[in-house]
Parts: structure tokens; sequence; C-alpha cells
């Protein structure tokens, strides 16, 4: 049986790709495994082709062009960022549970508008919705009126991806963007502010089933089971290591510091370093920042240009966000926008870090404080929808508040979400803002 994420001809070819972007030239491995894998063998013998090449790879002394300025390891991020003291803010804890609330609403919304058509081309997606007249994207997505034939060649999300259809909406359906947020919460709740990452690895294996998790998350899932400690788990055999999925997991960090960007950094790396390295924990800390200077600031350039401070300014994730910021975002289309960016980042895989990060950046410049504008231009700018539109939702939710959010977008959620976590499925989204408010740390 091949197991999506853990098939080891799956993450040879990403792991070359993987040390490729490292900065080295892995021409020569590519072409001997092509050959191997495209030889004329049974699954067994090609089970033991991969696992000797796969040694073989990890035999080789393989160097990180960059690394000296990419650092996982939090002493060596501090002496890059060497942030300034940060003290405890003041707010009023109407305000405190309006903005967690707005965040845990928004974050849902988001989502649920980019979850029918996650792992669909961008060209795809225009092509679908615009046959049945709903591009560019103004609602959630719907299904009527799309040609069968279409729907052959780009099927909806096989995870609950007809269940978000704007025709079939009762909830926030199951997701892993929206569980991530409940495990971290389980996280706080149950080991307080001076959690361990070995703490968040068990706290997975003891609520969420290893099939509700993907690639990064998948493969350090695999390692912990066999006994392996973090940080190793982010590292044997995981060529996911700087995808989305640590980026994913930023925003309960971030709601329980109000305003205390760096106290939600350093929890972001701890549980971040679980399942990624680099520029994979990057993503992870500078969403976590911005969610948390949210609660301060009220302009999004303001968010990310603090944020930025706290990531390791020569890193290939800082370099993304500053391309970002030099772009003429209000002088020009949309759709330019994108293509600028496709230029720059598409090398990447559709669930990297540096790529969807940087689009999600550009969809919140551009949406000059309007919630709908924000999530549309994330959803239609392709690559990661369903985690773009949550941490596009996330973010601006918690910036503007549950009490400024459309109804059009929270109101068909329901005040419901669905979940494989333990304990979790069914949850209401005022219910888990309210847990989440009891743990955020500032004066009122």
């Amino acid at each position: 049986m091949k197991i999506s994420w853990l098939d080891l001809s799956d993450r040879i070819k990403y792991e070359l790709q993987q040390l490729e972007e490292e900065g080295n030239d892995v021409s020569e491995l590519r072409e001997e495994w092509n050959g191997l894998e495209d030889s004329n063998l049974n699954d067994e013998n090609k089970k033991v082709i991969a696992e000797n090449f796969y040694n073989k790879l990890e035999a080789v002394q393989f160097s990180v062009e960059n690394e000296k300025n990419e650092p996982s390891e939090w002493n060596e991020i501090i002496r890059l960022i060497n942030p300034k003291p940060e003290t405890v803010p003041s707010f009023s804890p109407a305000f405190i549970e309006d903005r967690i609330l707005g965040g845990w609403l928004g974050r849902s919304a988001g989502c649920l508008l980019g979850k029918p058509i996650e792992k669909t081309p961008r060209s795809g997606i225009i092509e679908l919705l615009s046959s049945n007249n709903t591009w560019p994207i103004t609602d959630y997505i719907k299904g009527s009126g799309i040609p069968d034939s279409l729907l052959k060649k780009y099927p909806w999300n096989k995870h609950s991806g007809k269940e978000s259809l704007k025709e079939n909406l009762e909830c926030m359906t199951e997701d892993d963007d929206m569980n991530y947020p409940m495990l971290n919460l389980t996280v706080f709740e149950k080991y307080g502010e001076e959690f361990s990452t070995d703490q968040v690895s068990q706290t997975w294996m003891d609520n969420i089933p290893v099939l509700s998790t993907f690639t990064a998350e998948r493969v350090a899932y695999a390692n912990a089971i066999t006994g392996i400690q973090p940080p190793a788990t982010a590292l044997i055999r995981n060529p996911y290591r700087e995808w989305i999925g640590a980026q994913i997991r930023a925003d309960l960090w971030g709601w329980v510091s109000p305003g205390q960007p760096q106290r939600a950094v350093e929890f972001a790396w701890r549980d971040a370093r679980l399942s990624h390295v680099r520029n994979g924990i990057y993503g992870e800390i500078f969403f976590a920042a911005a969610i948390a200077a949210s609660f301060k600031y009220d302009n999004i350039n303001d968010i990310i240009c603090e944020a930025l401070t706290l990531i390791p300014a020569k890193s290939r994730f800082a370099e993304a966000i500053n391309f970002v910021l030099s772009l003429p975002i209000q002088q020009q289309s949309w759709d330019a926008i994108v293509e600028l960016l496709y230029q720059k980042y598409g090398k990447y895989h559709w669930v990297h870090t540096i790529n969807n990060a940087a689009l999600v950046c550009a969809a919140l410049l551009s949406a000059n404080g309007d919630y709908e504008r924000a999530i549309c231009n994330v959803v239609m700018g392709g690559w990661d929808t369903d985690s773009n539109g949550a941490t596009v939702g996330s973010l601006m939710g918690t910036l503007l508040g549950a009490k400024s959010l459309p109804q059009k977008w929270i109101g068909p959620l329901n005040n419901k979400i669905r979940s494989s976590l333990k304990g979790f499925d069914n949850s209401l989204i005022t219910e888990l803002a309210k847990r989440t408010a009891k743990l955020a740390k500032y004066k009122s």
C-alpha cells in the first residue's frame, strides 16, 4: 500500500528538489534516480532500490548554501534578529475577546473559501469558475453550472471539497488548517507557556490521526512514533522540511500573545521545530508575530514590517517578503501582481512556504483593510488555496474583530466546526474563541 508523503520514491523526488533549493548540484543523482525509477521491476524490488538510493543520499555530505543566514536553532535566530525588549500591553477583555473570535471566524471562512479548489492549478481555477460566471471570486465557490468535463479534469478537493461548496455549506468542514489551532489550544491548555517541543509531539500522537496530517507533519509524526525525538523528527527523511506545514500552525501563538510578537515567535519556534527547519520555521514565526502585532496596529504594512524584523534578514523567506513590499501593489491589477509572484517564485512546490507566504502578504497589502477582498485575492492567486485563505482570513479577522466581519462570510459557518481531532468534532467557534481568550496574556 502506498501512503502519500511517506512513500520513499516520492520522498526521493522531493529530496532532490530540496537539496537543489539548498544550493546543491544534484543533476547526476537525479539522472541516476530517474533511470532506476523507470526500470521494469516489481513493486518489492523498487522498494529495495528506493531504500538503497535514500541510503546513498544520506551518506553524501550536502551543504546548505545560505546556512549561516538561515539558522534553525533558537539562539542563532535570536543572535541574528537581536530583538528589543518587549512589555505586556494593556487591553480590555472585551477587545481581546472580539479580536480572537474574529481570528477564529476569519480563519474558518478563508479556509472554507479555498478548500474546494485546493490542489487545482490557478489556470484550472480560472477555467472552472469562468464556466459558471463566478470568476473573479466574490463569494464561496459554487459547483452549479460547471460542465462535468471540467470537473473530471479538475475534481473538487477529495477532503470535504464538495461539502465546502456554497450550495452545500452547513459549517466549517474538517480541515488540517483548522485542526492545528485546536491542537495548539490543547497544548497550551495542558502545558501552559512553558510547553516543550516534546510535549507538542506527544499531543499530536494523543489527539490527531496520522492520516489527518500531511507532508512534513506526516513524516515528523512517523518519525516520532518510532521513538525519534525533536528536532531529529524534522530532519530524518523529511524532504518537506521547508514546506507550508508549520506556517499553518501559527495562529494560536499570536492569539495568546496580543501585542507581543516576540512572545508569539518563541512559541511558534518550539512548535515548528518538530517538523521543519530554516524557512519552514520562519513561516510559522513570521505569521505568529504578524497575528500578535495585529492587536496593536491598524495597518497591514506596519504588521508585516514588524513581523519581518523577527525573521533572519538575509534568509530566502525575508527576501521574498521584501520583494512583495517592493511591488507597486496599489498601482497594478491583482492579476499583474500574481503574475510577478509566479515569475519570481513559481519554481517552488505549490505547498512550499516561501511562495505561499509571499502571496499571502501581497493579498493582505492589496485589500486596503477589506476582509472580502483579502481572502478572495489570495484564493484567486492559487497555490495552497485553503491554507492561504485561512492565514489571510485569520490575520484580517484578528485585525478587524468579529463585530466587523461580514455576515456574508461568517454566517454560513453556523458557528460550528468539524474536526478529526479527539474531542473537537462539532465544536462551537465561539467556545474555541472563549477558551483561547482565557489564555491570552495582557494587562486589563
